[in-house]
């Protein structure tokens, strides 16, 4: 037979996992509203030009819309980013490394700009790509790639493929 204090103790444990399991349950209901939210690019500008160094920064504006109640934050951007086909090279933006409360905000219902930085290394299999770019000729972009999209109890890696241009 049970004492009262066996009971009290496996009940004790019986909670403590019915509660587990329903956390699990309730972080994991937010991923199909993750989901929702839509990546574009807004623009693809040049920045500066290195003729020295054969180099361009480029400016990638991603554009996030945010339809879902929930404010979320994007913690890593990875993408490859093509001109007229040709592949030009990959980019990353992550803020990882900063505090939730830090990061990019995407607000509910809303939406929000990310920049970032790409470098442009010319070289002769992207050389007309390169002087089109730099020359502020008519390109058009691809933009291919992984976010990953976050909320206070789960995470989502979404990908996009964005033409531009």
């Amino acid at each position: 037979m049970l004492s009262k204090g066996r009971i009290v103790i496996l009940a004790c444990f019986a909670g403590l996992g019915a509660m587990f399991l329903f956390f699990i349950l309730y972080a994991n209901s937010f991923q199909g509203d993750l989901e929702k939210v839509a990546i574009h690019v807004d623009s693809i500008k040049v920045l500066d030009e290195n003729k020295l160094n054969k180099r361009a920064h480029i400016d990638v504006i991603f554009n996030f819309v945010n339809p879902t109640p929930i404010t979320l934050t994007v913690s890593t951007i990875n993408y490859e980013l093509f001109a007229n086909g040709n592949k030009l090279g990959e980019g990353h933006l992550s803020t990882e490394d900063i505090p939730e409360a830090g990061r990019p905000i995407l607000f509910a219902k809303n939406n929000a700009t990310l920049p970032n930085t790409f470098d442009l290394v010319n070289s002769e299999s992207i050389a007309n790509e390169y002087s089109a770019i730099v020359n502020n000729q008519p390109v058009k972009y691809e933009i291919k790639g992984q976010a990953t999209i976050q909320s206070f109890l789960t995470a989502v890696t979404k990908d996009f493929d964005v033409t531009l241009g």
